[in-house]
This record gives structure tokens, C-alpha cells and sequence, in this order.
């Protein structure tokens, strides 16, 4: 990370400001409610059910909620609707006003989404989202019926990884330097500039795990395109209290007026890493097995990088769709637990489910 700080780095992401417009959803058509950080997403044909909610929290680190929801055949928001109603949390890209806002400011209103969804949910926490998901969790236990958690920074001492070693290599005072050029904000195209080689390298059809066709080949390159700018002040937290101080895994990680305790996570949790993430290397995200001792843990390791564990078809044609069948179980009523009329991944399956899955720890 130290080169993110070079003169001309700072020169070069003031020439970035402007973004491209966001990527569109595939089945997620509905907005149904509109808050200062996010758009929570749903389908239109949901509106009413009572059914216990299955909500996605989305990254929100530097690309778009749509990874999610990328396209027929390429959609976990899709594989997900066999467990129940989906919902999804699309962060917005911060502006200068949002420059203060915090992590508290995120936890408050994943908070009022989970509570518009009736109360309570099974919430599916990816990458940074997953860390996200994992505080609420430990916050308002009560509030969550089961926890998933894909390619998640939970213990950062758990393995080393190239982001940990940049911020470790980072003088904290280089970074507000770095955000009072910026006048407050991380702007999304600058840090992608810096990311780490695998998500400047993963090519789409390392992400899709199939040859894309040059419509998907577009649709991949407008959604990578698409960067968030990040608050200041939630930056500097997530930099220094997760990948500095490692503070959830040690237990001392501040939410929302209390110490948040990872040990009081009760509900069922199910956790999915990719083998060949060097991003976030498998062992940061399977800390959640030791660290939640109350809670049932399952946990998968299968073949891919770091972006197919969100968008990749032998990802959610195997493993996803066996966490959607154990969430199904969990939130249904026996005689609810149907399979949607329509296929929800439309890839070819010529190996089985159990080959896209091999590892079960």
C-alpha cells in the first residue's frame, strides 16, 4: 500500500474522479427502501412474503453490489431465492458529504434494512460485506438467523496476505495525509489502481469459471469499471481496526456503543472460501470456527479465485447451491420448501454439485 501514497499517485486519482455508470442487476428489479449509504434491493414479485428474508451483504470496498447479481446464469441472488425472499444491500458510492461517516453509520442502517425486512434474517456477508455481517451478528444475535460468510477478512494474523502486508508497511499518518488530498474520501478508481495483482489480473473467465461470450465479456468489464469511493473516516477504521489491529478477531472491536463479541453468535454459520483466494487467503475467513464457539459451523473450500467466489458458475452451481438447500431447511416450514419453478442457474453441469465442492471442513 505504501506506493499508493507516491507523489504521483496522488496526482493520478485526482485525474479519476469521474465514475461510469453503475452496472444493472439481473432479478434483483425492485428498490425497496432508499437510505443516505445504500439501496436495498429486492424483486418486485416479494413484496408482501413472510417468509424469513435471506439479505446479501454486499462488499463494500471498491467494486459494485452487482457481483451478486451479475447476470442469468451467473447470479447468487438467483441460487439464493431456493432458501427464501432475497434481498441485498447495494452501498453507495460516497460523496463529500458521507466523508465522515463510520462503520457505526453502516451498522446502523444494515440495521434499519434488516429491521424493514421484518426483523429478522439469514444474512450472506461477502468479502468485506462478510466481516460487516459477522459484527451485526455479534451485535444484535437476535436479529439473525443464520450467517454466511464467503472470502471474509475475519482473523488477519490467521495467514499472511499481501493486503495485511501493505498496511503493516503503511505509516498510519500516510493514510490521512492520503485522505485530506482527496478532501476526506477514498476515491474507488485510484485504489484500484493499487489493488492487488489477482483483481487487477483475474481475467472473466477466471471470475465466471466458463469462456465468457463477448456480451458477458462486456457486462464483466462495465461491472469492473464501476469503482465505489469510500468515506474517510470508514476507511481509516476498517484499515486500522481490522487489517492494523486485527481487533475483531482479538475481540476488541467497538459496534455501535459495545464491544463486539464474536461468542455470541448463536445461529448457524456457513462459510465458503476459495482455495486459490490470495486475496483473502482460506484461513482468514475459517478463523469464524474457532472464534464462534456457541455456533454451529459448516464450512466449504472449493476451487477458484477471490471474484469467483461471488460470480463463478461451478461456485454457485455447486457449494451455493448446497448453503441455499441447508438455508431452505433452516427458514422454511416443511411444507414450503419447493424448488422455484424456473432454474436459477442456468450453466452446464456435467460434473456433479459434489466435484465443485471438494472440500468440507
Amino acid at each position: 500500500m505504501a506506493d499508493l501514497f507516491a507523489p504521483w499517485g496522488f496526482w493520478s486519482g485526482l485525474a479519476c474522479a469521474v465514475e461510469a455508470a453503475p452496472p444493472p442487476f439481473a432479478t434483483l428489479d425492485a428498490v425497496l427502501l432508499d437510505l443516505p449509504t445504500l439501496e436495498l434491493r429486492g424483486r418486485s414479485a416479494d413484496r408482501g412474503r413472510k417468509d424469513v428474508p435471506v439479505l446479501i451483504v454486499a462488499p463494500f470496498a471498491l467494486h459494485d453490489a452487482a457481483i451478486a447479481d451479475f447476470a442469468d446464469g451467473f447470479s447468487l441472488a438467483a441460487v439464493l431465492e431456493q432458501a427464501g425472499p432475497v434481498a441485498l444491500t447495494r452501498w453507495k458510492s460516497a460523496t463529500l458529504e458521507m466523508k465522515l461517516l463510520t462503520i457505526d453509520s453502516y451498522l446502523a442502517e444494515l440495521n434499519v434494512a434488516v429491521d424493514e425486512l421484518g426483523g429478522r434474517a439469514a444474512l450472506v456477508g461477502l468479502c468485506q460485506g462478510g466481516w460487516l455481517a459477522a459484527v451485526y451478528a455479534a451485535r444484535f444475535p437476535r436479529k439473525v438467523a443464520a450467517l454466511v460468510v464467503a472470502g471474509a477478512p475475519i482473523d488477519l494474523a490467521a495467514a499472511p496476505s499481501q493486503i495485511v502486508e501493505n498496511v503493516a508497511t503503511t505509516p498510519a499518518f500516510w493514510l490521512h495525509a492520503y485522505l485530506s488530498v482527496f478532501g476526506g474520501l477514498a476515491p474507488g478508481e485510484h485504489r484500484r489502481m493499487h489493488w492487488t495483482r489477482e483483481s487487477l489480473d483475474t481475467t472473466a473467465r477466471e471470475a465466471l469459471q466458463r469462456e465468457p461470450t463477448p456480451a458477458l465479456q462486456a457486462a464483466f468489464d462495465r461491472w469492473n469499471g464501476f469503482t465505489l469511493a469510500l468515506p474517510g473516516a470508514f476507511f481509516a477504521q476498517a484499515t486500522e481496526w481490522l487489517f492494523r489491529e486485527n481487533r475483531l478477531a482479538r475481540g476488541c472491536f467497538s459496534a455501535l456503543g459495545r464491544i463486539c463479541d464474536l461468542r455470541a453468535i448463536e445461529a448457524p454459520i456457513f462459510l465458503l472460501m476459495a482455495a486459490g483466494d490470495i486475496v483473502i487467503p482460506p484461513p482468514q475467513t475459517l478463523a469464524l470456527r474457532e472464534l464462534c464457539p456457541r455456533a454451529k459451523v459448516s464450512a466449504r473450500v472449493a476451487p477458484g479465485v477471490h471474484l469467483s467466489l461471488f460470480m463463478g458458475a461451478d461456485m454457485l452451481a455447486g457449494p451455493w447451491r448446497e448453503i441455499a438447500d441447508e438455508l431452505a431447511g433452516l427458514l422454511q416450514p416443511p411444507r414450503s420448501r419447493a424448488r422455484p419453478a424456473r432454474p436459477v442457474v442456468a450453466v452446464s453441469r456435467s460434473r456433479s454439485a459434489r466435484s465443485h465442492a471438494p472440500g468440507a471442513l
